[in-house]
């Protein structure tokens, strides 16, 4: 690791932080849900371009996916960015008490809008920097939309768009700086469709055959169902269609979203066969017709100790952000509103004596030692269908509160903070010095590769989402 790196890409980040902001704070205000940021999309493309960039709109067929390219030649290295939102979560910023905005509207509740300009910085500081020494290779910056159950980055490994990546880097807002050797759950979003017969519900109910009834019989068993299930597994469902509000007619179609999730794909397989035979039994019980489309899906995520001991070792040199009395009175007024339960379970991940300190100050002014000890996390992303294709690494750094849970009104409220800027900033920091190590260091980028071939175990990718699957179009 070369300590030089780490100032001069701070520098190189430095003088050009107000854009990123500007483009961080922007897409906040856009707040655009899964295959539906548009505006969010070009406005990043039109910062890639006037850096320089070369851009390629509707990247693997995704109306908001996009590539953004400088250089030439191996290595490639890529950088992962996100930029959608979640429904239902607008928040004022600045404020800590919920107040939405819009109600019922959209809000950044996982913190994309951090994510993707983080990355556009580590982005633009590679290009920089590789500018300024005459590096050849390539870097690209990977807009993904859709993380949150879209699962854009799937639709792009299907495309090929990372066949001839050597690295990949990406990260995401967090309460504490780090890198960590973890896997994730890999999922499947399957939307489920009942047929049914409408009646006047009193006058001659024996003529109508009820989806909303399937709908409501299918989720019954699919509870009972995860008695019978591996610890791991998670089953989720949301009813999107309830079939209409008048009481006094039965409904003749429901839909009830399912996201299945276990810590293998080939896990997830197998229960979403039993999760159908739910569904059928459902549609049986109440003669109705039941089909079912694959909406998306993740693979888990396969770590890389090799690039995350790099980018670790950055994270250590580069200076950590230094917080205001303002920034610290906000989440310390944030800190308060969080549940118990919340604050009990980020006790448990950080432990008793840091758990302390962070709770009379509750921003995290360290970096977290890095162990090389799989961990599982209980959640899925789509970056794991990236890591199955390249060695890839992800960091997190303080962007919220310390025990902030995520997709909630206080993480919107903190996305447009002092602190959560500064956090952004960290992580194109620490992405930028990792990338421009393994452009510069052949070993790194054999290393990891070997690494991943070991972890893959003679297995090789097959995307989630079926090819018959494709993500909606412009218009």
């Amino acid at each position: 690791m070369n300590p030089a790196i780490a100032v001069e890409i701070s520098e190189l980040i430095e003088n050009k932080k107000n854009t990123f902001i500007g483009v961080s704070d922007q897409v906040w205000e856009y707040a655009e849900i899964r295959f539906e940021e548009f505006l969010s999309a070009e406005l990043l493309c039109r910062t890639l371009e006037e850096e320089g960039f070369q851009v390629e709109r509707e990247a693997g067929g995704l109306a908001t996916g996009f590539i953004g390219s400088y250089g030439s030649g191996a290595p490639v290295i890529a950088i992962l960015g996100e930029f959608d939102a979640l429904t239902s979560l607008s928040q004022q910023a600045g404020e800590a008490a919920e107040n939405p905005v819009v109600p019922g509207a959209n809000g950044h509740g996982c913190g994309h809008n951090l994510l993707g300009a983080g990355s556009l910085a580590a982005a633009v500081a590679v290009k920089d920097y590789m500018q300024r020494h005459g590096l050849s290779g390539t870097v690209r910056y990977y807009g993904c939309p859709a993380e949150e159950s879209g699962s854009g980055k799937a639709f792009m490994a299907r495309a090929g768009l990372f066949d001839d990546v050597d690295a990949a880097f990406c990260w995401h807002p967090a309460t504490v700086n780090a890198v960590a050797h973890l896997s994730t759950l890999a999922n499947l979003h399957v939307q489920f469709t009942y047929k049914g017969i409408s009646a006047h519900a009193a006058a001659a109910p024996h003529l109508g055959r009820s989806a909303l009834d399937a709908v409501e019989l299918m989720n019954v068993g699919s509870n009972y169902l995860r008695e019978h299930i591996i610890d791991q597994a998670r089953i989720h469902y949301a009813i999107t269609n309830s079939g209409g509000l008048a009481p006094n007619v039965v409904q003749a179609e429901a839909e009830v979203d399912y996201l299945i999730r276990a810590p293998k794909a080939s896990q997830v397989l197998e229960l979403f066969e039993r999760v159908k035979d739910v569904a059928r039994g459902a549609a049986l019980m109440t003669g109705t017709t039941m089909t079912y489309r694959i909406e998306g899906g993740a693979s888990n995520l396969i770590p890389n100790a090799s690039l995350e001991r790099v980018m670790h070792g950055f994270m250590k040199e580069l200076e950590l952000p230094r917080y205001s009395e303002e920034d610290v009175a906000y989440a310390a007024a944030i800190f308060e509103t969080i549940p118990a339960a919340d604050k009990q379970s980020a006790a448990m991940q950080v432990g008793k004596e840091a758990a302390a300190m962070l709770e009379r100050r509750p921003l995290a002014s360290f970096v977290a030692p890095y162990q090389e000890r799989l961990m599982v996390m209980p959640a899925s992303s789509d970056v794991g269908d990236v890591s199955w294709n390249v060695p890839t690494a992800q960091c997190g750094t303080v962007t919220w509160a310390y025990a902030t849970p995520l997709h909630a009104w206080q993480t919107v409220a903190q996305g447009k903070s002092s602190y959560a800027h500064q956090g952004m900033l960290l992580a194109g920091k620490t992405i930028a010095c990792t990338a421009i190590a393994a452009l510069t260091d052949a070993d790194l980028i054999a290393s990891a590769k070997a690494e991943l071939k070991e972890r893959l175990a003679g297995e090789s990718y097959v995307c989630p989402i079926p090819a018959d699957v494709n993500p909606p179009k412009k218009g």
